[in-house]
């Protein structure tokens, strides 16, 4: 099983952007489909960005469309998620995951087997 570690989280302002950085063991890295997902005080965790494990599909939500983007460099198995125009809805914790399914329902982190442990987004209005 991978180690995975999210970092680049933290506070900024509406309209800000952040880039997160999910550093994983390099097992297998390059075989793995990626997704992002965040849970906000409340709510349920839900997926945010996927990327399969060529690089050449990309999937996010609705909510993140033309505003983030999702991406990884397998020679420094690290997986990436660009955050612009951040608004206050968008602060939860976030996750990276790992999954080692082929066909998947994305944004269920019932496909996805590897966790990191999560990293803090807040965007002040």
């Amino acid at each position: 099983q991978g180690m995975m570690v999210e970092s680049g989280g933290g506070l900024v302002q509406a309209g800000r952007r952040l880039r997160l950085s999910c550093a994983a063991s390099p097992s297998s890295f390059p075989d793995y489909g990626w997704g992002w997902f965040r849970q906000a005080l409340g709510k349920e965790r839900e997926g945010v960005a996927y990327i399969d494990s060529t690089g050449d599909t990309t999937q996010y939500a609705e909510s993140v469309k033309g505003r983030f983007t999702i991406s990884k460099n397998n020679a420094r198995n690290t997986l990436y998620l660009q955050m612009n125009s951040l608004k206050p809805e968008d602060t939860a914790i976030y996750y990276c995951a790992a999954t080692v399914r082929l066909r998947l329902t994305w944004y269920s982190e019932r496909e996805y087997q590897y966790w990191g442990q999560g990293i803090r987004v807040n965007v002040s209005s």
